[in-house]
């Protein structure tokens, strides 16, 4: 229960982040955000306990302390970040995968993750190293025709030129499986948001 998410907005409502039910209920009684209602109304933590009294016979999930029983908010906000918290997606085979759609970088045919394997552009052997600039999706067959050669070299064409993904902050949103019916109004429009909020210098 306390591993479970909770969505994270800024204080402009717009998401930045998931975190767990343990941490956001650390920030909110820290002082550091507000738990978020259906209604939109924003509690700090004594209100929230007080709420999460008056409607204990409510549909909900609630954490038992020794003296209360406190709802899980499943959505809270930031009181004094407006930004967005960007990060860099790992470098790991699972998004090279994604980046690459799935499909071989060669062939551009699409194959299951397990038929999939991780090419050097320029081979190691030549002086090639693990970034994103010089890793692509390939499959068993064309990696084999490819072998310790550049795709000049083997007369093979890339699909498309290897690149850090540019994801935004809610890559992670999407991918999890556990969503709930109060993060709704906020993640429809997380495209949207993303896209069109204003950058500050």
């Amino acid at each position: 229960m306390l591993s479970s998410p909770v969505l994270v907005l800024n204080k402009n409502y717009l998401p930045v982040s998931v975190t767990n039910l343990r941490r956001a209920f650390v920030m909110l009684y820290c002082g550091e955000a507000k738990a978020v209602a259906d209604t939109y109304e924003t509690f700090d933590f004594e209100s929230w306990a007080q709420v999460s009294e008056a409607a204990r016979l409510a549909d909900g999930e609630y954490i038992r302390t020794v003296n209360r029983i406190i709802k899980a908010p499943r959505v809270i906000i930031l009181l004094r970040y407006g930004g967005f918290h960007r990060k860099s997606p790992k470098f790991n085979r699972l998004n090279i995968f994604r980046r690459d759609g799935g499909k071989c970088q060669y062939c551009g045919r699409g194959f299951p993750r397990s038929e999939l394997t991780i090419d050097h552009v320029v081979p190691r052997s030549l002086g090639g190293t693990s970034r994103w600039d010089n890793v692509v999706c390939s499959c068993g067959r064309c990696n084999r025709k490819k072998g310790g050669r550049t795709p000049e070299q083997a007369g093979m064409k890339l699909l498309t030129k290897p690149d850090e993904p540019n994801w935004g902050p809610f890559a992670n949103l999407f991918a999890r499986t556990v969503r709930y019916k109060e993060w709704e109004p906020f993640v429809s429009f997380v495209d949207v948001s993303y896209w069109n909020v204003e950058l500050e210098h």
